[in-house]
This record gives C-alpha cells, structure tokens and sequence, in this order.
C-alpha cells in the first residue's frame, strides 16, 4: 500500500437508483438538522465526550458526478457538506476514511463522451465544480490539519489517478494497492481495523488488465463498466420498452468448463438488459469510450457473448477470455484467497456475496488477524458480527451510500468507529448512523474487545 501526501492537490454493478428530488422544504429541514444537530460542545455520534480525539468516521459511495442532469448524488449534496461541516467541528474524531465511489466516471449515459473532448484532469476539475461544497468541507478539514483525511479508491472511481484525486483534495492521503484502483486502510495504531472499498472479489467490478490488452491496451476497466453506462442510459431515457432483443445462446453441448461459464455470462446479461431496457438497438454504436485506453464507439452486442449455431460454440468480442484469466487476475488484484470463476458470476449481483468476502477474506484467514471490516460498494449499509479462525469476535460493517435515492435500503449513511481505551473492561464500539430530517439516527451498533 503506498500513501500519496504530495501538496497538490454493476452505480455500483448492479444498483440502479432513481434520480428523484426532495421537496424544498424537506431539504431546508435537513440542512437545518445537519447544522445544529451535531452541536461539537454536546455529547452525540461525532462526540463521544472524552475530549481526546480517537474516533474514526467512515463514509462511502458518493457517487459525485461532473453532471448534476444525472449524477446520482444531487439532492443530498447538501446534506452531506453539512455533516462534513458538524465531521470538522467535532473535538474527538481523529480521522476522517472515505471508502471508495467518491467521484464516478461510470454513471454517465452510454450515449456522451465523459472527457467531453477533454481529458481525466479536466473531468475531475468539472465534479469539483459541480459539487463544490462538499469539495470545500473536505479541504477544510485537511487544511485545518485537526483530523486525518484518507482516501480510498472504488470501482466507479478506479482509474481516476492519485495526482487528479490530489488535484482537487490537496494533501489528502491516498490508501493504494501497488495496483490502480485498489486500496486497503488500517486506521493509525489499528491494524485490527481494514477498510476498504469492496470490489477487488466482484467478478464485473474489480479491474481487468488481461482480457482487452489488444483492443484497449493499458486498460483495466471491467465488464461493469460498460454495464453501468448502459444502466445510466435506461435511467435518462425512463425507458419501459426495450427497442431490440439479445442474440439468443443455448449451452454448447460440446463445450467444456469455459463455455459453461461464458453461457453463464451470457445469461446474466440478459437478465440485465431485460430489467434494465434501452430504446436503442443492440446493434447500434452508442457506447461512447475514449477512455482508459477504450478508442471506440461500441454496441450492445459488442459486449455480450454470441453463437454462430444454435449449441455450438460461444465467442466474445470484448472480454474474450475473462472465463479463463479470472484466477489470474484475482492474483493480479492482491485477492488473498480466491474466488471460483461461477461463484464470481453468481455472486457479483448480490450484496451478501460483497459481505460474504469480509469473512473469507479477513476473519476465515488464518493469515489475517483483522477482526473490524469495513467495505462499501453494495450500498446496503448494515453491521454483521461473527467470529475468525481463532475464535474470536468480529465485526462487519457496510458503509452504505449517499445517493440521492436508494431502492436497496437508507442513505446518507456514516460509520463510527471509538476505539477501546486502556480500561481492561473498555470496548471498541463501532456503530452506523444515517442522517434522517432532524437527527442523526443510529442504525446499529455492535462492540468487540480487541
């Protein structure tokens, strides 16, 4: 993991949130409980009361986006300044730990050129714009050198570089994997505690160096990617109708273990493009790239598995053999233990599958001695306690998100985490919250003695 310090400064694979709006008043309400909920001379979530600063906060999937039309995180833009406003006035939290999604190049319809003839630094220099207050309180609260930001990187946010997150967050740490777009954060003094964004186990989110290297060399972005481009395009279009149909594909009678799973994947893409239609056809070219060494203009079809003759044999045009380098690239992803390619598959549209991974991972591990995980990505804020190879407690927590709408669960949601102190009886306390109208509601709780 390399830290960078320099003074410069399927959403998600397969969460599809609305973008809907907040009445005016429902928003005023909620700023007002932001501002004045968190008073930092009362005791409360970003208070624990002790006056020493020990707690570490943990926000993810924000999903902030260089176009307010679509972006998934608008209306709650607001909301979460403000929490980052009460984050930088409280007298006892220590760090600040952003896990993944903060910025999205993926949500953005199939459709438009996401440089828009531009490059990364200026993409990025356009959220900034966009979503200035909450860019502000982030640098405040680095400026103000009080309280330790650091960033970690996520899937939607995966080739975004540590110097265009410098760019618009100077002097923030950046947790990363000798890997692009991975990373892994134990808080100061706390290797007991991992945080990181989640997607490294996600068969369609965790980055692919191996399957495209002729068609976009230096590329990483997986089969999600692409999924999510045409996801955002369902949502701007409100398409209910879907305007083609997928090439059909029965399982080669023939094939071995590589065509079982390509059929597989061919037909988790058709229950995608099922739940989520768009007007155009398959065949079309609307897929706009020019992006992370992507040059074309694809289609539909040029992303999901075909056959000449029914039973026959199943090809690819993009990610043509990513069945097979799977076990290669979980290598290449830093994946202590791996994942079957099927389980990848099945599992990449769940949430448990996401949290499932904290256990076989971290606690399952006899080479981890970690016993706090924290993960984002799926967007299902939750704790979940268990137990490691040692018999010892754990605790799992989901982050959650900060889109606008999600049909997954609550938003707007934050982790705190108040480390033990050195009373023989004191307890870690970790616990969820989501900001709800007038008060800062906590969702769950959990402790451990580590």
């Amino acid at each position: 993991m390399t830290f960078y310090t320099e003074e410069k400064t399927i959403s998600k694979l397969l969460r599809l949130p609305l973008l809907l709006s907040l009445p005016m008043l429902v928003l005023l309400a909620l700023l007002a409980s932001c501002k004045s909920n968190e008073n930092p001379m009362e005791k409360g979530p970003l208070n624990d009361g002790s006056g020493e600063r020990t707690q570490i906060v943990i926000i993810s999937d924000m999903h902030m986006g260089a176009d307010l039309a679509y972006a998934e995180c608008n209306m709650n833009l607001d909301a979460l300044a403000a929490f980052l406003t009460a984050v930088a006035e409280s007298p006892t939290v220590r760090e600040l730990v952003i896990a993944g999604d903060l910025l999205d190049e993926w949500f953005v319809p199939a459709t438009t050129d996401t440089y828009a003839g531009m490059d990364q630094a200026d993409f990025v220099d356009r959220i900034a714009s966009a979503n200035s207050e909450v860019i502000g309180a982030i640098n405040r609260i680095i400026g103000e050198g009080r309280i330790l930001v650091t960033y970690v990187p996520g899937n939607h946010d995966l080739t975004i570089t540590a110097e265009n997150v410098d760019r618009i967050l100077p002097g923030i740490r950046q947790a990363r994997d000798d890997v692009q777009g991975l990373g892994t954060y134990s808080p100061i003094d706390h290797p007991e505690i991992a945080i990181e964004h989640g997607h490294r186990y996600n068969f369609f989110c965790a980055p692919d160096p191996l399957s495209n290297v002729t068609i976009a060399p230096g590329s990483i972005l997986p089969p999600g990617y692409f999924f999510t481009r045409i996801a955002t395009l369902h949502v701007v279009q409100g398409c209910e109708t879907a305007g083609d149909t997928l090439r059909e594909v029965t399982p080669n009678i023939e094939g071995d273990a590589s065509q079982e799973l390509t059929y597989a994947y061919w037909a988790i893409w058709k229950g995608l493009m099922q739940s989520l239609p768009v007007e155009n056809s398959f065949d079309e070219n609307i897929i706009v790239t020019n992006i992370n060494g992507f040059t074309e203009t694809y289609a539909i079809n040029d992303l999901v598995p075909f056959q000449e003759t029914p039973g026959g044999f199943i090809d690819m045009n993009l990610y043509k053999g990513s069945m097979d380098n799977w076990d290669e690239r979980q290598t290449a992803n830093n994946v202590p233990v791996h994942i079957p390619t099927m389980q990848a598959l099945t599992e990449a549209a769940t949430d448990t599958g996401t949290d499932d991974q904290a256990d076989l991972q971290y606690f399952s591990n006899p080479d981890s001695e970690v016993r706090i995980v924290v993960f984002g990505h799926t967007h299902v804020a939750r704790i979940i306690p268990g137990e490691n190879h040692n018999g010892q407690k754990t605790i799992y927590v989901n982050s959650g998100t900060w889109i606008d709408h999600n049909p997954n669960g609550s938003t707007m949601n934050f982790v705190v985490i108040t480390p033990q102190g050195s009373d023989a009886d004191s307890l870690t306390v970790v616990k969820l919250y989501r900001m709800n109208n007038a008060a800062m509601e906590e969702l769950a709780a959990d402790s451990i003695r580590l």
